[in-house]
């Protein structure tokens, strides 16, 4: 049984356990070998007959794969061995990261503090991807990933890390964590985009603070979109990077690198943020598709006003003010629609106000030629 202060190897000097399984546990240790000393990570994979040769071969696995890294950004290989006791212990000891993993933070992430993490990890997976053979990590989720002391990402804990391609009919461990894992890896069949799939479904769970798993679904596909209040661009890249079938996911982490700092986005019918309030937020994007001049909001204000629920038109059944407050709406009525009320999709939206522009043109000018006429000659009357 292994206990704090204990010396493995004559060199490391166990401090803290930080993960304990059935099979494996993770410590913080001091090396002592050092100087000045240094904190290590030592995991360390129980041998018994309970062992499945599967968790040996993944342990081994993680181990011949570190030792080939080299990025700034994931923990380096230091040392392995076996530790003879009662149990055996196959040893593996990497670099410390000071630092929190993302699931231990739990804060409110804001959409720069998303796009910031996502471009680190991305060019973390442009690196493992790019190898030879592509290093797949197959386990990408907040708690594998730490944001350090000096406010980078690292990605952490390769214990699912795949290496080389499955060869068809051949046997395979699913690894993994649902929620965050792709359906083409439950076939064992994980590449470079089952990780950007992880990836997303990691942003997400930070944006809305709801695990993958307990999202709504629609053609297994994750519906977000209205439960966070960030721009456009950002909301179709996600969906693009947790798409469900490969074939439509982004192909490689440069990909999904570029497409996000262009801030391009995807598939516009695909984001629908209507519904949102704050008329005069800046911050909630509006569908390029739908601003413009609106003729129903300008030509029949007060009634418009009510079917839209944009209650700041009510200033345009005030005497005077009612002329300027019909422009305002025509300027901005499309935006304050949007952002006032929820709508089935852009198309819905568009269809709608088309509807109050037709009605506008054959009724409204007709009625507003009316009160305007009868308000000059009541304005007359009072003067002369």
């Amino acid at each position: 049984m292994l206990h704090c202060g204990q010396i493995l190897q004559g060199r490391y000097q166990l401090q803290e356990k930080l993960k304990d399984s059935l099979l494996k546990q993770t410590w913080l240790a001091v090396d002592l070998a050092t100087q000045p000393t240094t904190f290590v990570v030592i995991k360390l994979l129980t041998f018994t007959n309970a062992t499945g040769w599967e968790e040996l071969k993944l342990f081994e696995r993680q181990a011949q794969v570190l030792k080939q890294l080299n990025y700034p950004q994931i923990p380096l290989y230091q040392d392995e061995f076996w530790l003879e006791a009662q149990p055996a212990y196959y040893v593996l000891v990497q670099e410390y990261i000071p630092g929190r993993s993302l699931e231990q933070l739990q804060q409110c992430w804001s959409e720069a503090q998303i796009h910031q993490i996502a471009k680190q990890v991305l060019d973390i997976l442009v690196y493992l991807h790019d190898l030879h053979p592509p290093v797949i990590h197959r386990d990408i989720k907040p708690s594998n990933l730490i944001w350090g002391d000096n406010d980078k990402v690292y990605l952490v804990d390769f214990g699912g890390v795949q290496d080389q391609t499955v060869s068809p009919g051949a046997t395979f461990t699913v690894v993994g964590t649902y929620g965050y894992t792709p359906l083409e890896q439950f076939g064992g069949k994980a590449v470079a985009a089952s990780d950007l799939y992880a990836l997303g479904a990691t942003l997400i769970h930070l944006l809305t603070g709801i695990l993958p798993a307990d999202l709504p679904q629609h053609n297994l596909q994750l519906q977000f979109a209205e439960l966070v209040n960030c721009s456009p661009s950002l909301v179709s890249w996600l969906q693009k990077m947790t798409e469900p079938a490969l074939e439509k996911r982004f192909g490689c982490a440069r990909q999904a690198l570029a497409a996000l700092e262009s801030g391009i986005v995807l598939d516009a019918t695909l984001v629908n943020n209507s519904g949102k309030g704050g008329l005069f937020n800046a911050s909630i994007a509006v569908p390029a598709e739908i601003q413009g001049w609106n003729w129903g909001a300008f030509l029949l204000a007060p009634f418009w006003l009510v079917a839209n629920r944009v209650w700041i038109g009510v200033l345009s059944w005030v005497p005077i003010m009612g002329f300027w407050m019909a422009i305002a709406l025509g300027v901005k009525g499309n935006e304050w629609a949007w952002k006032s009320r929820r709508w089935e999709s852009i198309e819905h939206f568009q269809k709608s106000q088309k509807r109050w522009a037709i009605a506008g043109i054959t009724v409204g000018i007709a009625i507003n030629l009316i009160v305007w006429h009868l308000g000059v000659l009541f304005l007359l009357s009072t003067l002369f």
